[in-house]
């Protein structure tokens, strides 16, 4: 279809929003996609507003982030019908049919073919409409988009791993994520280059699975390599690692945290349960006790640390003591914060037939009671900080209640602040004085 024309018989310049569901992955493929759709001369505009194109870039890890994902495609076909609605990720993945049978929908991308959107989208017509999803476990090599620019963040998203092989017995991605593939080690190291030549100061390294990063890869290489040659070449000022599984966490990963000034004191390590019975039946290949030591250790090594967790209330089969035993353990263990969510029933994997399923009521329950620890972990470990001087990266966003610029502390303590006049992504010196149940409030620290 060719573009429109205004009344001088010019083309009309082509809008385009998206809208991302889900894990940080998503995120960086989301911004690729709007680069190159801005390299080919689409304007981007916020989701909320009219536009020609509406890209949604759905998630499929629960019920909920389906049903999310649905009603972004009926916000934008009722904005604008006449839009070309494209649907893409991991519920695209997983269900193209049922998305493609949505009224609206033009077209379902799967997750490798994500870095053809912005062809197709720009009217390029080598893409047909319709449904383009090819199976994913038979993806050998790591796709694109990636992206240079993220226009609501300061810190910047490097994808360089992604799939799954691990098929908990609870989870879906492996099926729509596909088999584990690596960003080669150069290619990690141009990519930060790239980002901190476009003045990022801070990368977030993201993964599906990423502590298997370089497995399979020829010759194989592990994580802790990569690690090693970021600390050793320093490619930009700080980066951080997004979630990591704790067997894949080694000692000598450890003592590299603790010993490079390039890499944030902040671990995301999902838990998931905290009775070892419901971890055998997730299919998680630690214990309880192997958990909590690696968490000690952490916190012994690097006492700064900021260690989060996600925990899962309701699995099947979950009983009242099992769920003590989750909500002891986390109010014990020395986390900085942490994710809960209810079991949600996802076709395919083998939860979903389990016995002895837990009712709704009973999941929310324990969401909230796992909330409320959360809450209280998160206030304790921010209140350590009072007092202290503290680094913290200014982001593009503003306290609500004081309108203080926030910041971004390497121990992951978002941090308003006052005291001068701040420009985002600049890393200033602070300390914080209050909690106020959000975040630290701080004063700019002048020497």
């Amino acid at each position: 279809m060719p573009a429109e024309t205004d009344n001088q018989n010019t083309p009309k310049t082509l809008r385009a929003a998206i809208a991302t569901l889900g894990c940080k992955v998503n995120q960086c493929e989301s911004e690729g996609i709007m680069e190159e759709l801005t390299v080919r001369g689409v304007k981007i505009v916020p989701f909320g507003q009219t536009a020609d194109i509406y890209i949604i870039n759905t998630c499929t890890v629960t019920r909920k982030t389906d049903y999310q994902s649905r009603q972004f495609i009926h916000r934008a076909t009722r904005r604008n019908p006449k839009a070309e609605v494209i649907v893409t990720g991991c519920y695209a993945q997983r269900a193209p049919a049922e998305i493609y049978a949505i009224a609206g929908v033009r077209s379902v991308f799967g997750n490798t073919e994500k870095e053809l959107i912005p062809q197709f989208a720009a009217k390029a017509k080598s893409v047909q409409e319709g449904v383009l999803v090819r199976d994913i476990r038979k993806e050998k090599s790591i796709t694109g988009p990636w992206s240079n620019t993220f226009s609501d963040h300061t810190r910047a998203f490097l994808k360089i791993q992604d799939g799954c092989d691990a098929f908990c017995s609870y989870c879906i991605i492996p099926y729509t994520r596909g088999s584990s593939r690596s960003l080669p080690a150069e290619k990690v190291m141009e990519k930060l280059l790239s980002l901190a030549a476009h003045g990022y100061r801070e990368v977030v390294l993201a993964g599906i699975h990423l502590g298997i990063w370089g497995h399979d890869l020829h010759p194989s290489k592990d994580i802790v390599s990569l690690l090693k040659r970021i600390a050793d070449q320093h490619p930009v000022e700080r980066i951080r690692l997004s979630s990591i599984e704790p067997h894949e966490i080694s000692q000598e990963m450890i003592s590299l945290l603790k010993g490079s000034d390039v890499f944030c004191r902040h671990l995301h390590i999902p838990l998931q349960n905290g009775s070892d019975k419901i971890l055998k039946m997730m299919r998680r290949n630690y214990s309880t006790a192997f958990f909590r030591d690696l968490v000690m250790r952490l916190y012994e090594t690097i006492p700064e640390i900021a260690l989060g967790t996600d925990v899962m209330a309701g699995f099947p089969g979950e009983t009242d003591g099992d769920f003590a035993e989750t909500a002891a353990l986390l109010e014990e263990l020395p986390i900085a914060y942490l994710h809960a969510f209810p079991f949600s029933i996802r076709p395919g994997t083998s939860a979903t037939t389990m016995e002895q399923q837990i009712p709704e009521n009973v999941k929310k329950d324990r969401v909230k009671r796992l909330r409320e620890i959360g809450n209280a972990k998160r206030r304790e470990f921010a209140e350590r900080f009072i007092g202290q001087r503290m680094e913290i990266l200014i982001e593009k966003r503003f306290d609500k209640e004081t309108g203080f610029p926030i910041g971004l502390s390497d121990n992951y303590i978002p941090i308003a602040v006052y005291g001068d006049d701040f420009k985002a992504n600049s890393i200033v010196s602070v300390i914080p004085e209050s909690f106020n149940g959000e975040r630290l409030i701080a004063k700019s620290w002048i020497s």
